[in-house]
């Protein structure tokens, strides 16, 4: 399964964590609490932790080049005051 992580610095982790998972979860499945959540898409999941002022984001799916691009510009979009650019390191797993 292919799998992408990103580690977003803020300082509201947290927050976003929980606007990204309330969003998400009109649509699809998602669990959360204000340090960890996730999000399953049709496509892929997300799971996210918040600590201190990084929000860890990690998808993993068939299409992780949409999961990348669903979670991350809808991170961008809440965070537009911050300037937040969210970039992926992505990893192959057998």
């Amino acid at each position: 399964m292919n799998q992408s992580i990103s580690h977003v610095q803020t300082p509201k982790a947290s927050q976003y964590l929980q606007q990204l998972c309330k969003h998400f979860g009109h649509k699809v499945p998602v669990e959360f609490d204000t340090l960890n959540g996730s999000i399953t898409l049709p496509f892929g999941t997300c799971i996210l932790f918040a600590q201190d002022e990084e929000l860890v984001l990690t998808v993993a799916g068939d299409d992780i080049g949409k999961l990348e691009q669903v979670i991350g510009g809808h991170l961008e979009r809440f965070a537009f005051r911050e300037s937040l650019n969210v970039t992926w390191d992505s990893t192959n797993q057998p």
